[in-house]
This record gives C-alpha cells, sequence and structure tokens, in this order.
C-alpha cells in the first residue's frame, strides 16, 4: 500500500530524548483535497512502549522495513490499524510512565478494529477535530493506562 491510498500515516521523527512518531490521517478540505491531518505526536517514551503495536501497524499496511522502524518518510497505515494508534497516540498524551504505557498498547493491540475506530471517532467529536478530555479519560482507565 502507498501513502496516497492509506487512511493513516505515520512518520517516525528524531528528537533530543529519542525517537518519536507522529500520526497522521487522511481528510477532505473544504475544496475537495484529500491532505494529511496531524491527529498527535507519541513521545519518545511513548513510542518505545508502543514498539509492538506500532511495528504491526506498520507492517500491515505493507511495508517492507519490517523490523525497524526508521526516521524519515511517511509509514502507510490501514484504516484498522491506524485506529489503534489513534487511540494508543491520543491515551499516551501527556503520560510518563512506561509500564502504564505498554498495558494501553497492548489492549489496543489486541482491541476490535471496529471498537477502536468508535472510540477513536467519539474522542474526536467527529469531523469537528477536537479532543474529548472525558472521553480520552474512559479509554485510559478501560486500558490501564492510568490507576
Amino acid at each position: 500500500m502507498k501513502v496516497r491510498d492509506a487512511s493513516f500515516a505515520m512518520r517516525v521523527v528524531r528528537r533530543r530524548s529519542g525517537l518519536a512518531a507522529i500520526l497522521y490521517r487522511r481528510r477532505l478540505t473544504p475544496s475537495g483535497q484529500e491532505r494529511l491531518d496531524r491527529i498527535a505526536a507519541l513521545s519518545p517514551l511513548a513510542f518505545s512502549a508502543g514498539m509492538g503495536l506500532l511495528r504491526t501497524a506498520a507492517r500491515a499496511g505493507g511495508d517492507s522495513r519490517k523490523f525497524q522502524l526508521q526516521e524519515g518518510p511517511f509509514y502507510p497505515i490501514d484504516a484498522d490499524w491506524g485506529a489503534r494508534l489513534a487511540c494508543y497516540a491520543l491515551c499516551a498524551r501527556g503520560l510518563r510512565n512506561a509500564n502504564r504505557l505498554s498495558k494501553c498498547s497492548d489492549h489496543l493491540f489486541h482491541s476490535d478494529p471496529t471498537e477502536a475506530a468508535w472510540w477513536f471517532g467519539t474522542m474526536t467529536g467527529g469531523t469537528s477535530g477536537k479532543v474529548n478530555a472525558r472521553v480520552v479519560r474512559a479509554l485510559r482507565i478501560l486500558t490501564e493506562a492510568v490507576r
């Protein structure tokens, strides 16, 4: 799958404290053109805690760079794994406990794609794009990202 055909895309970037990732979603502009909109950034801690989820999502998108996520070009992500990654990225925002982030990643790895898409849609409010903090908190509790 190519990036222009994918519903989601991920780009790995280097920060001072290590590798991080930025997750994007394909949307239509008011003029009818497609573009990638940023959903959320994964900190280096969230990136390393969710490495299994990130690698599997990149592999499912048909990427040949199977074992290492490297900084540089976009990785195409299909809709099922993109919804899971988006939920993980929104839940991981601001958290600093690696064990909790790993549990959250594991729960979302094994989650149903339809359920993850519902959570993502509920968190972002559909077309408005605003993140609903109460829904994010609920998913954090369910995925054991917080106590």
